[in-house]
């Protein structure tokens, strides 16, 4: 296996690829900017929890998926904003709207990872990592 470029983005399409397989859960290797953004998906219902399983060689987490009633995956739609080649920053007055609010944009700030919404709310911008809706 190569060395990933995007680790990121490659765990954005994992839980994309799970959600149209309508798979519960899908496993992901570990890292802590990965936890930290299962954690916002968590506290804002787009996953249903996550877990690291402790396995040799290498850690991984496990993220269950949510599905509505009926059966649509609770994650519509994943997008990675700021590549590895292009980043994208914005201050705290550029934050974007994700779908009219409907979304969230996912943003790595000095305070840690979190929502635009609650970047904007303590006035810190970051790099815009992806958007969920």
């Amino acid at each position: 296996m190569g060395t990933m470029t995007d680790p990121i983005a490659d765990m954005l399409t994992r839980i994309r690829n799970a959600g149209m397989a309508q798979r519960s859960s899908t496993l992901i290797p570990v890292s802590r900017l990965k936890l930290a953004l299962a954690t916002v998906l968590k506290s804002e219902g787009f996953i249903r929890d996550f877990e690291i399983l402790k396995a040799t060689p290498r850690q991984h987490l496990r993220v269950h998926l949510l599905y509505s009633p009926n059966s649509k995956p609770r994650i519509q739609g994943l997008r990675r904003v700021s590549k590895p080649g292009l980043r994208r920053y914005v201050g705290k007055d550029e934050i974007p709207q994700v779908y009219g609010g409907l979304g969230v944009a996912v943003v790595s700030t000095s305070q840690g990872l979190m929502t635009g919404k609650d970047a904007r709310r303590q006035g810190v911008g970051g790099e815009v990592l992806c958007y969920v809706w």
